[in-house]
């Protein structure tokens, strides 16, 4: 079994009296794109910064491609691209002198220094932005700049914290396609961000951190069936006629609940999530008379799904329900 690109084991962070980070353990496997998640003071940042051997720790064990932060920072920072939620661009420098600055601090030099610089600007598509001031973009043009600049020594393992956040709809899908290009390339990719949709769709594993713990890990769909949802399926149901059609029928069948009223029908919740039982009761609501044009499955809303795990771990922990925390989510 190959090693992991990320491995975090028992660490702990500290600043005074608040504990950032509480024994936080997990692995990323290498060439696979993993999804950091939590609200703002989870702890993520902490990590990542760890990680990226910017900060130490008070207590547990970081190694990137095999190499210990602490002992080896230098052959860390070789290997991976860290790209920062906000980082420094300069007046009167323009996109093609930023790029090439960094890229002689890493030590290119002549012709090799240049191709390097063009292969990297083709990619992030700032070649039509070579001209313009690096502090004069707009917010996305300045994300694919801070990936261009993190990516200039080829790295293994690029980490980027909230790289989407304040991104309009099209940078985001630019940003998206760009991760997807680099996961085929196998490069292994540690993202943060609140957007959970989109990580749901990119991530082939996710981690899950409240008040500094780690609280869930595993693919989108572990997660959709953890909580008080669990072993329950959701179906959007349009009929012909009135919505209280669907309501009244809900009512007097035990194994239905009926959730909410739309336009042309409603949504209702069946208590199993056996596809075969499922089947029966959609027929039978069509058998009663109902005049059902359409209906489809609900996949569980990754946001719910978190602020339900939120919900339980709290209860775990205490021993009463909470008031979760904000998690500013996009669409």
């Amino acid at each position: 079994m190959s090693e992991p690109a990320i491995s975090v084991q028992n660490l702990s962070r500290s600043f005074g009296k608040l504990e950032a980070v509480k024994e936080v353990s997990f692995d990323v496997a290498a060439g696979s794109v993993c999804g950091f998640i939590g609200a703002n003071g989870a702890g993520k940042t902490t990590t990542m910064r760890i990680i990226a051997s910017l900060d130490y720790p008070n207590a547990g064990c970081v190694k990137v491609g095999g190499h210990d932060v602490v002992n080896s920072p230098v052959k860390v920072r070789s290997l991976i691209g860290w790209m920062p939620d906000h980082f420094g661009n300069y007046a009167n420098v323009t996109v093609l002198e930023y790029l090439d600055f960094y890229a002689r601090a890493l030590g290119y030099r002549g012709k090799d220094r240049q191709m390097r610089v063009q292969e990297v600007m083709e990619f992030a598509d700032l070649l039509p932005l070579s001209d313009r001031f690096s502090n004069k973009l707009s917010k996305g043009m300045t994300q694919r700049l801070g990936l261009g600049r993190s990516l200039l020594h080829d790295p293994e393992v690029l980490i980027m914290d909230e790289p989407a956040a304040g991104l309009d709809p099209k940078a985001r899908v630019e940003l998206k396609h760009l991760i997807r290009i680099l996961a085929e390339e196998g490069k292994t990719i540690f993202i943060s961000s609140h957007i959970l949709s989109e990580l749901g769709e990119m991530c082939d594993h996710l981690l899950f951190m409240n008040d500094g713990r780690l609280v869930h890990q595993g693919d989108a769909e572990s997660l959709r069936v953890h909580g008080k949802q669990a072993g329950l399926s959701l179906y959007r149901v349009h009929l012909i006629g009135s919505s209280d059609q669907l309501s009244n029928w809900a009512a007097v069948n035990p194994n239905v609940e009926y959730l909410e009223t739309l336009k042309q029908g409603g949504r209702i919740q069946i208590d199993s999530a056996d596809p075969e039982k499922a089947a029966y009761i959609l027929a039978r609501m069509i058998q009663d008379g109902l005049k059902v044009n359409e209906f489809h499955r609900e996949e569980r809303n990754l946001e719910d799904a978190f602020i339900d795990l939120l919900e339980s771990t709290n209860q775990a922990t205490h021993g009463a329900p909470m008031t979760p925390p904000p998690l500013p989510i996009n669409s």
